[in-house]
């Protein structure tokens, strides 16, 4: 019997922790003239700013609750040995640190002298105290490391929820498994010098993630510091027309930022395109639409710069190393394990 019960306060507890998630959307927020704006309305529009500002919060947090432990841990370790905290420090910490010598302050002079434009007498005692700082930093690490590997530590502060912007890219060009997993959208602008180191990277992740992955491509074409980005990107979607646009995308990289319209042409060729097609079509325009499709999207999303990308709606800036989207991937892909 009371195991039944157990059972049926368990399946409440679930389902108004499930009601009370739904409610948090359906919340209401404001409402104007009888017309209801709720907490899910607000949260699509302002979605990223909120969540950044949550992780925010949330490293704030995390750092106050280390510094709790740590004053914690250092409390009960000198009450054990029946003295002050600052004399537990210096025990631990300030006396096991030696005095710095002369030939340490001037090697460190020596080395670092372009970014010092000062006459060494003039630096010696700041860097002495700069290096006696950096060494008792280093030995409090090592103390604290020891203190806390012999104590039970538990946390229960947990981190926001995974923001994810809904990024359209319906018809949009993408190489890796249709039906992937895990998607990672990309804008790019294909003068951009940094989307063009990151190119490699993408390689790289496909064949890692051989099943898993899909990269799907979106242009923002920054017009303003590249005049030749948006040209190129229609240029891109002509090759697409014939089947070849990873082919043309991959090329206008390994040449970029040499993309005039004339050598935009000899891309074509060197493809393997149909050139007369090819050229009726860029010059026609046909894909100017499309590109300012993708630029909207973009701005929608807030970006101002290239390259930025979505993987599964999370987003990550820049030209990062495999490692960053490693990262990612694989806590998506655990996901749905």
């Amino acid at each position: 019997m009371r195991e039944k019960s157990f059972c049926w306060l368990l399946a409440a507890a679930v389902f108004l922790n499930l009601a009370c998630g739904f409610r948090r959307n359906d919340q209401k927020v404001a409402e104007v003239n009888g017309t209801v704006i709720t907490r899910l309305e607000m949260e699509k529009v302002a979605g990223k700013r909120l969540s950044d500002l949550r992780q925010q919060l949330y490293k704030v947090e995390q750092e106050k609750v280390d510094e709790l432990i740590t004053a914690t841990l250092l409390t009960e370790e000198a009450k054990k040995r029946a003295i002050s905290v600052n004399s537990l420090l210096d025990q631990e910490i300030n006396s096991k640190v030696p005095p710095i010598g002369d030939q340490e302050i001037t090697a460190f002079y020596e080395t670092n002298k372009a970014r010092i434009p000062v006459e060494f007498s003039k630096v010696h005692d700041q860097i002495r105290d700069y290096l006696k700082d950096e060494k008792i930093a280093a030995q409090k690490a090592l103390y604290l490391k020891t203190v806390r590997a012999n104590a039970k530590i538990v946390k229960y502060l947990k981190p926001p929820p995974v923001y994810r912007a809904e990024v359209p890219f319906t018809g949009a060009p993408f190489r890796g498994t249709e039906k992937a997993p895990v998607t990672v959208v990309k804008f790019e602008d294909f003068q951009c010098p940094y989307c063009k180191t990151v190119q490699p990277t993408f390689n790289d992740l496909l064949k890692k993630y051989d099943g898993k992955l899909r990269i799907v491509h979106k242009d923002l074409p920054l017009e303003a510091i590249h005049p030749q980005a948006r040209q190129s990107a229609e240029a891109a979607r002509c090759a697409g027309e014939q089947g070849k646009f990873w082919e043309y995308h991959d090329k206008l990289y390994s040449y970029s930022p040499k993309l005039n319209a004339e050598e935009l042409k000899s891309y074509a060729k060197e493809v393997g395109l149909d050139v007369a097609s090819f050229d009726q079509c860029f010059t026609s325009g046909k894909y100017r639409a499309a590109v300012q499709k993708d630029f909207n999207d973009g701005a929608q999303l807030g970006l101002t710069g290239t390259p930025a990308f979505f993987i599964n709606g999370r987003e990550i800036s820049g030209a990062q190393p495999l490692e960053a989207f490693s990262g990612i991937i694989d806590e998506e892909l655990a996901q749905t394990k």
